[in-house]
């Protein structure tokens, strides 16, 4: 299992300069990966820093964390442009670009606020359709679409990604909901959190029961990400627990924090390192 840092893009961790700083250290003491939510609204007002520009400056400082927004709602970005700036930060960071996607949410009105559909359903099939965008444009080839959502006509997009096949695409859901899982199956991971907040190991086991046969029915025999985050105690017990989960399939481990921890506290927590 590999281990890796999830900060929202808000709050406490609002700067570009910290976060870069923040993950220099990470990468220093041997943490594997840096994820950054991808939001543009909360429930009450707080300073916002947008996730590329910093995810970029992180590329910039670092050579080995993998890195990632967790996860872009790509219903409310546009495919095209999403594929621009994630092959351009693939190629800046040396292919170590993870691509989280789902449908996020109206809870804090980051749909409904800029006039933008609130419903989920919709957001579904939105989110299809710009995950075929967003790979058709990454082929390098010239690439048409025509969906109820978006059309292209002969766009090619140069230069491909570094990271081949593609991007690894990471698709986020709620568990037990199936038509997030049924989404993941396609692609190269899962980010799940449980309809509770958290997922026990055996909501893992059920999890993967779920969509392996989906993926062996595809035909897909390639590595499958299922990335969980949380908060691992530094005990026995909590030890016990992580060893619990990479029994059930987990892959990474992300080490989730509040808007409120402040820089000295995601300091002090990064440099003790990945609780391995």
């Amino acid at each position: 299992m590999r281990y890796g840092l999830y900060l929202p893009n808000f709050g406490a961790c609002a700067s570009v300069r910290e976060l870069s700083e923040l993950a220099r250290a990470a990468e220093t003491v041997g943490w594997d990966g840096f994820f950054l939510w991808d939001h543009i609204a909360f429930e009450e007002p707080v300073p916002f820093v947008d996730p590329w520009v910093a995810l970029t400056a992180m590329a910039l400082s670092t050579t080995r964390l993998q890195l990632g927004p967790m996860v872009t709602p790509l219903p409310r970005r546009r495919p095209w442009q999403v594929a621009r700036a994630s092959a351009t930060l693939d190629k800046l960071s040396g292919g170590r670009l993870v691509l989280g996607v789902g449908l996020g949410g109206d809870w804090w009105r980051e749909y409904s606020a800029f006039g933008e559909p609130a419903e989920d359903r919709p957001h579904g099939a939105m989110l299809d359709e710009a995950l075929e965008v967003l790979t058709g444009l990454w082929s390098g080839e010239p690439f048409s679409f025509a969906g109820q959502h978006y059309q292209v006509e002969r766009a090619q997009f140069l230069p491909c990604p570094t990271r081949q096949p593609r991007i690894p695409i990471w698709v986020g859901g709620i568990w037990p909901h199936k038509a997030p899982f049924r989404r993941a199956a396609r692609w190269d991971g899962v980010f799940p959190i449980g309809s509770g907040g958290g997922l026990a190991p055996e909501d893992v086991r059920a999890m993967l029961a779920y969509i392996q046969p989906l993926r062996a029915a595809a035909g897909q025999d390639a590595p499958f990400e299922v990335v969980l985050r949380g908060h691992a105690a530094r005990d026995a017990a909590g030890m016990a627990r992580l060893v619990d989960y990479a029994g059930a399939g987990t892959t990474w481990w992300l080490e989730g924090f509040s808007h409120r921890t402040t820089p000295a506290e995601l300091r002090a927590a990064i440099e003790l390192g990945p609780p391995r």
